[in-house]
């Protein structure tokens, strides 16, 4: 099917592509969810992408809807070279990826970073809605985000905007300088103060990876739990105030595992209103609605609505 036959769409499909799953929804023009299915991640990318067709055209022959396709990854799209780079799901790294999963559906596929797509889907239907610009946080195994202006996504022409876990902690202390190797080659890098494993290893020492149990630590006593929260309290709270000093949006809003620590919402406000270059602080910092389906939801988002019939 060419190109110039696709221009048209029913429905909105959105993939999640991750390292071990890959998600597929279709979005009906108000939001509401009217399909969803999940399959493992292959490893070889052949196979990842007659998984994603499969799942199109499956949703397509049992909705009897043609639907435009927007996927998120764990990674970008070079804007030189056009290959994926930096995604943990290896098998897209140095390969085509929208322009083969386009031929192969015969569509025009958008695709974006996976925090990305959670900004954009809070800011479309969730958390963010009413807000003019929207900074959306990823906390998890890893740290990313992304900017929402008047429902537009902010990418900038180097791909990287809202990739505040690769800046460095800011107002380091003597003992954080300079701060641990981050995979991306350089030193101190906010994602690692602030991630589940930064916190981890802040209560379990440096074997430890899972910090999900320590905000219930701290509230039966544990006084070496606690002051882990504070420390990445802090951390975190240091990183936001910077994104307030240089973006200032209206709203921020935390996904990822750790957007469940409710601790952060009160404990947050708290270290920017010490940070920020202001005698006041009013951003609010809310907790995402979809969840898990944050992301996905957001990979539909790409696409405007369909035209009413």
């Amino acid at each position: 099917m060419s190109q110039d036959q696709t221009s048209h769409y029913d429905i909105r499909f959105g993939i999640d592509l991750g390292g071990t799953k890959i998600e597929f929804v279709a979005l009906a023009s108000d939001g509401s969810l009217v399909h969803r299915k999940r399959i493992p991640t292959p490893r070889d990318y052949n196979a990842t992408i007659e998984g994603i067709a499969g799942l199109v055209e499956e949703a397509e022959q049992t909705l009897g809807l043609r639907g435009s396709l927007g996927i998120g990854i764990p990674g970008v799209i070079s804007p030189t070279s056009g290959l994926v780079k930096n995604s943990n799901s290896i098998a897209l790294n140095g390969h085509f990826f929208d322009k083969d999963i386009s031929a192969r559906l015969g569509r025009e596929v958008r695709v974006g970073n996976d925090a990305n797509c959670f900004a954009l889907s809070e800011a479309s239907d969730g958390a963010g809605v009413g807000y003019r610009v929207v900074f959306g946080v990823i906390v998890g195994t890893g740290c990313g985000g992304g900017i929402v202006v008047d429902g537009q996504l902010i990418e900038g022409p180097n791909r990287v905007a809202g990739e505040w876990g690769h800046v460095p902690l800011p107002w380091p202390s003597h003992e954080e300088i300079p701060g641990p190797k981050c995979w991306c080659g350089q030193n101190g890098c906010l994602e690692l103060f602030i991630a589940g494993p930064a916190l981890a290893k802040l209560y379990g020492g440096p074997d430890a990876r899972d910090a999900h149990g320590i905000p219930a630590l701290a509230a039966a006593g544990d006084a070496k739990a606690q002051a882990a929260l504070d420390l990445h309290a802090d951390r975190m709270g240091r990183g936001l105030s910077v994104i307030v000093n240089t973006l200032d949006p209206d709203v921020i809003v935390l996904g990822g595992g750790l957007s469940n620590m409710e601790h952060l919402y009160t404990a947050l406000p708290k270290v920017m209103k010490t940070r920020v270059f202001s005698d006041f602080v009013t951003t609010p910092i809310v907790k995402n609605t979809h969840g898990d389906s944050s992301g996905v939801r957001g990979a539909a988002w790409l696409w405007p609505l369909p035209p009413k019939k």
